[in-house]
């Protein structure tokens, strides 16, 4: 193909290639604004200015098509001044989702750390997950749904013996508790002891499916185990968690590196 051929190839691609563009970025725009009044304001409006262009075009109303593609820049910046708090938020969210840092995964946590601690002490069981790469929505979508920051103070309300939401699972994502008392599948691991109660079987059976590491506490002797990749690592001592999480979580060690760190090689 000559350089014309290519020239009239790259002509023809471009509206298509602007298209897309434009189409990308109202997505994440609404995308990251989906929480917010905005969005339906901003998707409604939108929607009805589409819709008008287009009669106003099939019927041929070239003036009043003509004054409405105008239109669009006033729009635009008609929306930033109405809703400039919401599309803050929005890109504040865009900002935290796209550069999720150690120190804030590091701050998370201690939180769990410190909750899983206090709740050993008092025999108080516990059922926590931390979702990796993998996400877990058909199980979030059955549970509690929750929007919290990590705190150890709101896991153990959670956990609580007479709070409605301490049985199930708690599961963490990016640094907050997107969900409460949550079904697990059971681990049919044949190396999962018939003595282990339903939160270890739960905690084997979602990190065996996914990526995820799984907390548990245990009621009747107040040890907390970890599991991850369908393996199960019995009485981390308190003194210990920490650093083992900070392992699994931050510094994606292995198996062999936890291992050493607990003194279990």
């Amino acid at each position: 193909m000559n350089s014309d051929g290519f020239l009239n190839l790259y002509n023809t691609i471009i509206p298509l290639l602007e298209i897309l563009t434009i189409a990308i970025f109202i997505y994440f725009l609404l995308y990251y604004l989906r929480r917010t009044r905005a969005v339906f304001v901003l998707s409604g409006m939108f929607l009805l200015l589409v819709c008008t262009i287009l009669l106003f075009k099939l019927l041929n109303f070239s003036t009043l098509y003509n004054l409405l593609r105008e239109l669009w820049i006033v729009f635009a910046f008609a929306a930033i001044v109405i809703f400039q708090s919401e599309i803050r938020q929005g890109f504040a969210k865009l900002g935290t989702s796209l550069f999720i840092f150690k120190g804030q995964q590091k701050e998370a946590i201690h939180e769990i750390v410190q909750a899983c601690c206090a709740m050993a002490d008092q025999k108080c069981g516990a059922l926590i997950v931390i979702e990796g790469k993998i996400q877990m929505e058909a199980i979030i979508d059955e549970a509690i749904k929750l929007d919290n920051p990590v705190q150890a103070i709101v896991l153990e309300s959670i956990f609580y013996p007479k709070a409605p939401l301490h049985d199930g699972a708690v599961i963490i994502r990016n640094n907050r508790i997107v969900a409460a008392r949550a079904i697990l599948p059971l681990g049919h691991n044949e190396n999962i002891s018939k003595r282990w109660g339903t939160r270890h079987r739960a905690a084997v059976g979602i990190t065996d499916e996914s990526d995820a590491v799984a907390l548990v506490v245990s009621e009747e002797s107040g040890t907390i185990s970890i599991a991850v990749r369908g393996f199960m690592w019995k009485n981390i001592p308190q003194d210990k968690l920490y650093a083992v999480l900070n392992l699994m979580l931050v510094e994606k060690g292995s198996d062999y590196a936890i291992s050493q760190l607990l003194g279990r090689v």
